[in-house]
């Protein structure tokens, strides 16, 4: 069966909390706006001290989002990963088919599902505690090769060279991927995985992607160049750049010319996500045919409609229809 978009990340559940005040972070030692690798029962923890506040429960993990936005506009999308064998797994499962329909996910029973908890301070700042667990454990692919060939896209993001059985898998994939002329989407994904693999990063833009997406601080760490210029470095080995600036829009360099696409305006409440949305936004127009900047305001609204909300991923398919129909229209 042949889909639009085949998307291999890590899978993790994402535990996200509005907080009153910053007392919380003082009290368990975390630096505001980072992302804190933690083990299992450390998660815990502070999961547990932020129940009284009411956590809402999503699927996440940067592709996740992204598929899942995919599909509920109306794309034809399918998401492998890997979660534990417990309740947080079985949810992530059903919470993919109801957005795709499907999903080509594998249970571990020896690893507890990955999860991300996220930490909304007042001012829309995110501060995360991570725990991997079963979400980077996934030894192979299997049989989502096939899936792979007969998509139009593959969609992966940086998270996955950091390490752990799945960066093989991941390599593997975009392997079978690039000798079946189907072309791969990568989502940088974080400064610090730039920081960690940037060799590798450089590697998979050169040899494998037709499309990137970064953000500022991304680029930056990538090239060390402003917005402006990084978006001319990295299209020197990618055919379409997409430098995303937050609250000052995003540069597209597409076949040699570039395009500055402008922001939505909505009040921010919640961060996560915004790249992953503005991502799904983006692929939407180029399964459609769209022009760039026809493609980057599609991905503009989305990621607007995300910050607007708690949580990455839009889940009123009327809402992001509605979206699709307006950057349409023009």
């Amino acid at each position: 069966m042949s889909h639009d978009v085949a998307g291999l990340g890590n899978a993790l559940v994402d535990a996200l909390v509005r907080i009153p005040n910053d007392a919380l972070l003082d009290r368990f030692s975390l630096t505001k706006g980072l992302m804190h690798p933690v083990d299992h029962a450390r998660w815990h923890e502070v999961y547990d001290a932020i129940q009284a506040l009411g956590p809402e429960i999503h699927t996440g993990g940067s592709c996740a989002n992204t598929i899942a936005a995919l599909a509920m506009m109306g794309a034809d999308c399918v998401y492998a990963g890997q979660v534990g064998e417990d309740q947080f797994g079985r949810l992530y499962a059903s919470r993919m088919e109801e957005a795709c329909g499907q999903h080509a996910l594998r249970f571990d029973a020896d690893h507890n599902t990955g999860k991300c908890l996220s930490i909304i301070s007042q001012d829309a700042e995110r501060t995360m505690l991570t725990d991997l667990g079963a979400a980077v454990q996934m030894p192979e692919i299997g049989d989502f090769d096939a899936t792979i060939r007969g998509a139009r896209l593959l969609h992966v993001t940086g998270y996955l060279f950091l390490g752990g059985p799945i960066a093989k898998a991941s390599w593997h994939a975009m392997d079978i991927a690039r000798d079946a002329g189907v072309p791969i989407s990568i989502d940088v994904a974080d400064p610090f995985v730039v920081a960690t693999v940037k060799e590798d990063m450089w590697r998979a833009l050169r040899d494998y992607a037709q499309i990137a997406f970064l953000n500022t601080e991304e680029a930056a760490a990538l090239t060390e160049l402003e917005p402006g210029d990084a978006v001319h470095r990295v299209s020197e080995v990618v055919d379409t750049v997409i430098v995303k600036m937050g609250g000052q829009g995003s540069l597209i360099k597409h076949h040699g010319d570039v395009t500055e696409v402008g922001i939505h305006r909505v009040k921010a409440l919640d961060t996560t996500g915004a790249g992953d949305a503005y991502a799904a936004g983006y692929l939407y127009g180029w399964l459609n045919g769209w022009t760039a900047a026809r493609s980057g305001d599609l991905g503009s609204r989305i990621a607007s409609l995300t910050v607007g909300q708690v949580g990455a991923v839009v889940r009123d398919v009327g809402v992001l229809r509605r979206a699709v129909a307006q950057a349409k229209e023009g």
